[in-house]
């Protein structure tokens, strides 16, 4: 593999240097290094990020192929500035085995634009019933440590209470989703003034709230870790600052979506803003942008949830749930977080590669910019701002909530062990 330099990249948003690769590792990080034998790339002041890592996402293969498929899955992750993604279970059938989750991890080995780390089902078949497979999953070729019902919630208590202890024995975690099934029967948004005035029916907030709040008790008396995917409310902030200042092993995600958006935008009854959990008020938007930069939120995870044009183009009630979301996640980030002065780029550098690979033992992922590291890698032009065409993107389906939305930043390059796997912002 040959040579590149990267010129003048603000490394974290720092000082404008240089970046030599070779082969799949960092070789040198200074000023005015020799390009001799390198490709050279002008990073002209663009800011330089190691590789994003997304601890939520559907690839929908096996089964719903339509949807999306791991190629194509990977090459938006690229598009986005991923270099390693992890696979919700709820696919067809259901990654609750090792050998389903053997077949989701070859997968990304062939085809992947960015590494492909699968997450077991916490259930047989996401029932909620009977614990899956968990240690023949760990003891795979795939080494599963991340566990999750995604798209339903573990709700039995002794079963969560299980799992937790079985993913306890090899340093594993279970990431919940928080929503209390009995209190959301029949939710088409979130309960609230918007949801009164549509007369849609109504998800409310302590369906979230009732179910974190137990799980960070049950980790506590386990002595395990709890990981709560997409927290959308404030209530929830609470919950898990209170949780983390007694000590509770709790770590928690928020999508770029509920940093940006609101129920507000459920009046258009456009099915694109349909979302599990539901895009909630302004109020909770500005707790959760607050509570990631504090910390008391982890990470930034997209829970990219790709559907066909017919599962989102019907009538509200009909529709899936679920966005889009790899390649845009950066913008939205920036958008929020770093433009409002709430995060550095070394804040959104920690939030969407540093911790999310720690969560989720990715290894080589989330390492420094610094010499001896793995050459996983992301140029980004922040001055860059250009309105969002789903037509451009690289995933199988195109069900953004940002379609005509202006947008800041760009990533224009991406690294995986050296290798670029998307130049000038194009895929190779």
């Amino acid at each position: 593999m040959s040579k590149t330099l990267i010129r003048g990249a603000r490394v974290l948003g720092g000082e404008p240097q240089d970046v030599l690769i070779d082969g799949g590792t960092v070789e040198a990080v200074g000023t005015d290094l020799s390009a001799e034998g390198a490709e050279v790339v002008e990073a002209g002041g663009k800011v330089l990020l190691p590789g994003l890592v997304d601890l939520h996402t559907h690839l929908r293969e096996p089964g719903r192929e339509d949807s999306e498929t791991v190629l194509t899955g990977t090459r938006a992750a690229a598009s986005g500035g991923y270099t390693a993604v992890f696979a919700m279970a709820n696919t067809f059938p259901v990654a609750d085995t090792a050998g389903v989750v053997e077949q989701v991890y070859r997968l990304g080995r062939e085809h992947g634009y960015c590494d492909v780390q699968p997450i077991g089902a916490v259930t047989v078949g996401l029932e909620g019933r009977k614990l899956a497979e968990l240690g023949a999953m760990h003891d795979s070729a795939a080494g599963v440590t991340v566990f999750s019902d995604d798209g339903k919630c573990v709700d039995d208590a002794v079963i969560m209470r299980r799992a937790l202890e079985y993913v306890k024995a090899f340093g594993g975690v279970v990431a919940q989703h928080a929503q209390e099934p009995r209190l959301t029967e029949g939710a088409q948004m979130n309960e609230g003034v918007v949801s009164a005035e549509l007369g849609l029916g109504g998800w409310p907030a302590v369906a979230e709230e009732s179910i974190i709040a137990r799980d960070v008790l049950l980790a506590e008396h386990v002595g395990s870790r709890v990981h709560i995917c997409h927290l959308s409310t404030a209530g929830s902030v609470e919950i898990v600052r209170w949780a983390k200042s007694r000590g509770i092993d709790v770590t928690a995600e928020v999508t770029p979506h509920h940093l940006l958006l609101t129920d507000e935008l459920v009046r258009s009854y456009d099915p694109v803003y349909k979302v599990n959990p539901p895009l909630r008020t302004e109020r909770d938007v500005m707790a959760l942008r607050e509570a990631l930069a504090d910390g008391t939120i982890d990470i930034v995870a997209t829970d990219h949830a790709p559907h066909p044009h017919e599962d989102k183009d019907c009538e509200w009630a009909a529709a899936a749930m679920g966005m889009v979301g790899l390649e845009t996640a950066l913008s939205v980030v920036q958008e929020t977080m770093v433009d409002t002065g709430l995060l550095d780029w070394a804040g959104v550098a920690d939030r969407m590669s540093f911790k999310p690979a720690r969560i989720g033992q990715a290894t080589g992922h989330g390492r420094p910019v610094s010499a001896g590291e793995p050459a996983n890698l992301t140029l980004v032009d922040t001055a860059y701002r250009g309105t969002v065409d789903p037509a451009g993107f690289a995933s199988r389906s195109r069900n953004t909530p940002y379609e005509g939305r202006e947008l800041p930043g760009r990533v224009t390059h991406t690294w995986l062990r050296g290798k670029a796997t998307l130049v000038d912002g194009k895929l190779t």
